[in-house]
């Protein structure tokens, strides 16, 4: 039996948007054995994806040597590195089979950060879910411009309901908002936060705020507009309750790749970060804010503070143009 290896060891959307590789591999090689390999904290964004075989997870604490046993037991076939870190590479040399990664694209992303000299040269930008099929060469697969897919389990999808029935939620429209991002330059201030959060109650909607532990003062900092469920669910409680909700306002961060995952509709900000790295919301209703500034991209991955000091790329976005974006969606009147 053909088993294929599909190394993503994180992050969040990241690891969403290898999913429709996931998809077509399954549709193309039906009976093969699809491995999916990734950190422990990742892997409920795939433990019920329908087309996966497998999850192996990298436990907290273990070394890629005790991990490549693991899958070499398995006697893959192919290895799929979607990762193209130092540990992937480690997995390469010890796990015995044919393995093929694809390109990151490093250096037109650096030369592109600093110098804004654009080496992508494509009127329309790959994005990384498509890149990712460059690790599949040789078996016969190709993009199906369908979006990515977030599983979700029956716990997960009964705890939302429960939660949304003690918060009075049960039967109402709400809609989400995801305030935090990991960097300080990716997150829209909070006082634009707070005037969108009043226009959409003035809309009759609900709001619930989602994110990781570290993003709940800020939901909390919206408490008497939203109900803050930041730090409070899990990767698959999160999903479920993006999956009842109307639609998401959220930075570049993950929890935009999982609303997309999901099926639901996307207000995105994008700030230091570009279309040409790849980590645009993938085949989803989605409309994207940004500026265009001559100090886009000031980053990769975003940052601690503005190297210019003015934060215009999300400063400048205002709360009208948020609420037009629903409506261009028809999600507000």
């Amino acid at each position: 039996m053909k088993c294929f290896l599909l190394v993503r060891f994180s992050s969040i959307g990241d690891v969403l948007l290898t999913t429709p590789l996931v998809r077509v591999l399954r549709a193309r090689h039906p009976d093969a054995r699809l491995v999916f390999v990734t950190k422990r904290a990742m892997a409920p964004l795939v433990a019920d994806n329908p087309h996966l075989s497998d999850v192996v997870a990298l436990e907290p604490g273990e070394s890629i040597p005790s991990l490549a046993r693991r899958l070499a037991a398995l006697t893959p076939t192919r290895g799929l590195d979607l990762h193209g870190s130092l540990r992937s590479t480690a997995l390469r040399l010890l796990v015995r089979c044919h393995w093929h990664g694809y390109s990151k694209r490093k250096f037109a992303r650096a030369v592109l950060v600093s110098t804004k000299i654009d080496l992508y040269r494509r009127p329309t930008p790959v994005p990384v879910a498509e890149r990712y099929f460059e690790a599949a060469r040789g078996l016969n697969v190709q993009p199906d411009g369908a979006p990515p897919e977030f599983g979700i389990g029956r716990a997960a999808t009964e705890w939302a309901e429960r939660w949304l029935d003690e918060q009075g939620l049960g039967h109402r429209r709400f809609a989400v908002l995801a305030p935090g991002a990991a960097h300080f330059t990716k997150r829209w201030p909070l006082d634009h936060w707070r005037a969108a959060a009043e226009r959409l109650r003035e809309r009759g909607l609900a709001l619930v705020t989602v994110g990781s532990a570290v993003d709940r003062p800020l939901g909390e900092a919206l408490a008497s507009l939203a109900i803050n469920a930041a730090g409070v669910s899990s990767l698959q409680e999160t999903g479920a309750l993006l999956a009842r909700a109307r639609f998401l306002i959220s930075g570049d961060t993950g929890v935009m790749h999982m609303a997309t995952g999901v099926g639901t509709p996307v207000v995105a900000l994008f700030g230091p970060t570009v279309r040409q790295f790849g980590f645009y919301p993938y085949h989803g209703r989605t409309v994207i804010l940004e500026r265009p500034l001559d100090c886009r991209p000031c980053s990769v991955m975003g940052g601690p503070r503005c190297p210019m000091g003015h934060h215009r790329c999300l400063v400048d976005i205002g709360t009208d143009e948020v609420m037009g974006a629903a409506r261009q969606l028809g999600l507000v009147a």
